[in-house]
């Protein structure tokens, strides 16, 4: 079954149910393409998706609901908490797909391929925003103070929103469930329908330009000044800024270089370049293992940009602190204070 980069992180889930054939001549088909056990599969996308699940929307709920959106930034984490909910939410259809629950189901198939495709593309967008927004927030301080406005953060995530639409629309369009000659079903690509391989090729080279030739240099980028900068201030959290900073960009690249590497690596089959059945078969399993490990970016963005500040871990604790037991212990020394403060606003001077 030829498959396209653009879509190889749900099309290369169809590993686990079937044996696939990859043709690198009409002669010579390629046997025996190593699989990923299905139940492990199923598994983590049940734990990625309650992990996901459980910190993207207990950052909304903050964002909304107590600390309110009034910053660029603050838009930013909120269109990238629902990015990840998308991801996230698509994942137990995913999982049911792999144990073959869903055979018959073709709407169901454009819908776990649309939003799949709509999260992978806002997601690693959103994350570039944030990046630009901080570079602007510290290396432009001054300049950027009429960028990063309310209006612009909206503005920029509307057309972000679009893009990533319209990039994962022809994926829902041309995926169909489609039975092959060993009277497999699948959701793949509808071979029927026309210019299918063009839409392959595009959405291939869209998803390597997106992670790979754009998001990945401007985030480095971005990193890279601020951390010259923080360099030459003299600030007592300093040093833990730079550490998380080297850890955001360690996790964008062990999170994502990965999988877009072996997307770009079929594109380049797909032009027959290095097209064989060794290669075809390596690049398989390469696609299965890195789409699992950047599937778990969706529960590492909300602690790694919002979790670890110390403004949204201090309105955390208070929400939590009101549903928690140790609430007990904060009331009365709080009706303590309150006594305090009256008997010292009664003792005359």
């Amino acid at each position: 079954m030829e498959q396209s980069g653009s879509t190889e992180r749900m099309t290369t889930m169809e590993m686990n149910i079937t044996s696939q054939y990859y043709y690198y001549d009409e002669a010579s088909p390629c046997y025996n393409v190593p699989d990923l056990n299905p139940t492990i599969m199923a598994v983590v996308f049940y734990l990625v998706f309650a992990l996901g699940l459980l910190g993207n929307t207990t950052l909304l709920w903050m964002l909304l609901k107590i600390m309110r959106i009034k910053t660029m930034t603050d838009v930013c984490l909120l269109n990238l908490a629902i990015s990840d909910l998308i991801t996230v939410l698509s994942l137990p259809s995913w999982a049911l797909y792999i144990k073959g629950h869903l055979s018959d189901a073709n709407a169901m198939c454009k819908l776990m391929v649309g939003t799949y495709q709509l999260g992978f593309y806002s997601g690693i967008l959103f994350v570039m925003l944030m990046s630009i927004d901080r570079y602007l927030a510290i290396v432009h301080a001054v300049a950027s103070l009429g960028a990063r406005t309310l209006s612009y953060a909206i503005t920029a995530s509307l057309v972000i929103w679009t893009i990533s639409f319209c990039a994962a629309l022809p994926g829902a369009i041309f995926h169909n469930m489609i039975t092959d000659m060993d009277n497999n079903t699948q959701c793949d690509w509808d071979t029927n329908k026309g210019s299918v391989k063009t839409w392959k090729l595009f959405l291939n080279f869209s998803q390597n330009t997106a992670g790979l030739f754009v998001s990945l240099p401007v985030t480095i980028y971005c990193y890279v000044r601020i951390l010259l900068v923080l360099r030459r201030t003299k600030n007592s959290k300093r040093g833990r800024a730079m550490k998380l900073i080297f850890a955001i960009v360690i996790v964008f690249v062990v999170f994502w270089v990965p999988y877009n590497v072996a997307v770009f690596l079929q594109t380049l089959q797909n032009f027959e370049i290095g097209d064989s059945c060794d290669s075809s078969k390596h690049i398989t399993t390469a696609l299965s293992v890195t789409e699992t490990v950047a599937l778990a970016h969706c529960c590492v963005n909300p602690v790694i940009y919002a979790f670890v500040g110390e403004k949204f871990r201090k309105c955390l604790a208070k929400e939590f602190s009101k549903w928690l037991l140790c609430a007990k212990f904060y009331k009365p020394t709080s009706m303590y204070s309150k006594t305090s403060e009256n008997e010292t606003s009664n003792t005359p001077l």
